[in-house]
Parts: structure tokens; C-alpha cells; sequence
């Protein structure tokens, strides 16, 4: 064979298999690319026992902001479901599919006292407000450090959003969501609450004057007829939660804020989110139409809107994703 032909051969077998090799890489990358990220049980010290919860880091993510995602008050776990059967919303769940479908990994977690979190759950008369603040900083810190972290950002939502607030104020943070979070101290609320409630006028009054008590630091002894919510072992949490304003709480939060409301929460008000707007004029105030406290679109009536609660494959509404991506895409610069 002459020079020239083995020459010609030699770079046909050359350009042949620059052609494979460039269609493995393309097949790898569009494999990479379809498939779907999956949760990574991991875990932080949580003192009696670990705190565990699940990081969703898409496949080959690269360096930018991460979400923590804190659940709201009572049983709720890290995906937004509750212990009560007709509450199964998984909206915190559907929130970081969405931000791994973008790109962006996030982290969730039980709670001290449910899932797995179960065992690290103090006894009940040693629980504060704080604990929880205290949990949220220490799972901020975890995810700072995964590799391709350069940042977090702290998404609450109900209950969650004042505890986001106070705890970027004990960690470094670049952006805080305050989702369906209430813009006055709890202890107002929960006069609010009771008197929009079928309860005996003698009742509310004793009530209210416990909650006074207990937002003056002082115990009180219990009420026949609400001896649940004012059992002697829940008391210490109440005085340390009653008072805190999350206004000021917000107002103290360096780092860029947003704070999202639909105008369909049979639970919090766009009353409250213009409070929180007002604390922190600088931060973003989106308001979404339709939208109830869980994030699903949903009609006004109770019992429409709360039939959506018992739905995990109700889909968030069309424009929760879009303002949670556009905040932390800006969190990036």
C-alpha cells in the first residue's frame, strides 16, 4: 500500500473515531441531562440523636446558591406532610423538584421530634422557639459546605418563614424566602383565631387572659376545656414564641429578602405580607392570585380550598417556581 493511501486510511479511522467518541460524550451528557436527581439521606448533629433530612443535587450541578427548605408549625415533615391524614400537600417536596429541575440543589429536614428526626426530640418542658432556629442554622451550615455550594438561601414556610429570618441571623446567607408567614407575633394571632372560633364566651376570656400571662413571661395553671394548649410542659415553648415579632425579626436579616403570598390563604393574610414588606421595604412582595397557604391554586371557599391540602399531586400554582428561581438566580451575583 502506498504512503498516500495508508495516510488517507489512517485519518479516515482517525475521523471515524473522533465520531464515536463524540457520540458517547453527547449520549452521556443527554443522559446526564434526563436523568432526574434523587434525594441523599444525610444527617447533622442533633445532641441526644442525629437530625436527618434529604439534599437533591441535580446531576452535574454547578457552583451556585442552595435552598434550605424549613417545614411550617405542628407534625410536618421535611416534604410538608403532616401526621394528619388529610393534610398531605408535599409542597416543600415539589419545591425542591422544581429547583433541581432548574439546577439549583436544595436540602430539607424532619424536624426535632418527627420522621426521622423522631429521637432527637427533647422532652417536652425543655423545647424552645429557638431549638428549632438552632436546627435550621446547623442544617444552613451543612449545606454550605457540599461541594458546588457557594451559598444558601433560607426558605420558611408558615411558621418556618420567622424561623428562616432568625436563623440567617445566626448564619452567613445570601437570600431569605419567607413563604405564607405571618406578620404578627403569635400571640395575636392566636387571639384572632380564638375568637373567630365556636368557643364559649367564659372560655375565651380565660384564654386570653393565659395568653397574657404567658407573653409576660409568667406560667399559668391549666384550663379545663383547652388543657391541651395550655398543659403545664408546653408553657416554656409558648413564653419563648408568644412575643417574638416577625417584623423585627425580618428587619434584622442582612441578606436580600423575598416574601410570597397567595391571596387564597385561609390562614395568613396578604395583611401579613404587606407587614413583612413594610419591615424590609427593599425586599420582593409577591402576591399570587388564586393561591392558598400551601401554594396550590385553590377556590376561597374553606371547604374547596382546604380539599386541596389532602393532594400531594396537586401541583404548585404556575407562579411559585418562576419568583423562588428569578430570587435565587439573583442571589448568584
Amino acid at each position: 500500500m502506498s504512503m498516500l493511501r495508508r495516510l488517507t486510511v489512517w485519518i479516515a479511522s482517525l475521523t471515524i473515531g473522533m465520531l464515536v467518541m463524540a457520540m458517547v460524550l453527547a449520549s452521556a451528557a443527554h443522559a446526564q441531562a434526563t436523568t432526574p436527581a434523587a434525594d441523599r439521606e444525610v444527617s447533622v448533629d442533633g445532641g441526644r440523636a442525629p437530625l436527618y433530612g434529604a439534599l437533591l443535587s441535580p446531576p452535574g450541578a454547578r457552583p451556585g446558591p442552595a435552598v434550605l427548605l424549613i417545614a411550617g408549625s405542628g407534625p410536618t415533615d421535611r416534604d410538608g406532610n403532616s401526621a394528619a391524614p388529610s393534610v398531605k400537600p408535599a409542597n416543600l417536596k415539589l419545591i425542591a423538584q422544581g429547583l433541581a429541575a432548574a439546577g439549583v440543589t436544595s436540602l430539607r429536614y424532619d424536624k426535632r421530634g418527627l420522621g426521622k428526626s423522631a429521637p432527637a426530640m427533647l422532652q417536652e418542658a425543655d423545647l424552645r422557639f429557638t431549638t428549632y432556629v438552632d436546627d435550621a442554622a446547623a442544617f444552613a451550615r451543612f449545606l454550605k459546605a457540599q461541594p458546588q455550594v457557594t451559598c444558601v438561601v433560607i426558605l420558611g414556610h408558615s411558621e418556618g418563614a420567622l424561623i428562616a429570618a432568625l436563623a440567617a441571623q445566626k448564619v452567613a446567607t445570601c437570600g431569605v424566602i419567607e413563604v405564607s408567614g405571618i406578620g404578627r407575633p403569635l400571640g395575636v394571632v392566636l387571639r384572632e383565631q380564638l375568637a373567630a372560633g365556636p368557643m364559649p364566651a367564659s372560655l375565651r376570656e380565660q384564654s386570653n387572659a393565659a395568653l397574657t400571662e404567658l407573653e409576660h413571661g409568667r406560667p399559668v395553671a391549666n384550663i379545663p376545656g383547652l388543657e391541651a394548649f395550655f398543659r403545664p410542659s408546653v408553657q416554656p415553648y409558648l413564653i419563648s414564641q408568644l412575643t417574638l415579632d416577625p417584623t423585627q425579626a425580618l428587619a434584622a436579616v442582612k441578606a436580600p429578602v423575598l416574601i410570597l403570598q397567595g391571596d387564597n390563604d385561609l390562614q395568613v393574610q396578604v395583611e401579613d405580607a404587606q407587614r413583612l414588606h413594610a419591615a424590609r421595604p427593599d425586599a420582593r412582595l409577591v402576591i399570587l392570585p388564586g393561591v392558598n397557604h400551601i401554594l396550590k391554586e385553590a377556590p376561597r371557599d374553606r371547604a374547596g380550598n382546604i380539599a386541596t391540602y389532602a393532594d400531594p399531586d396537586r401541583p404548585l400554582a404556575p407562579g411559585v417556581m418562576p419568583a423562588i428561581l428569578a430570587f435565587v438566580r439573583s442571589a448568584a451575583h
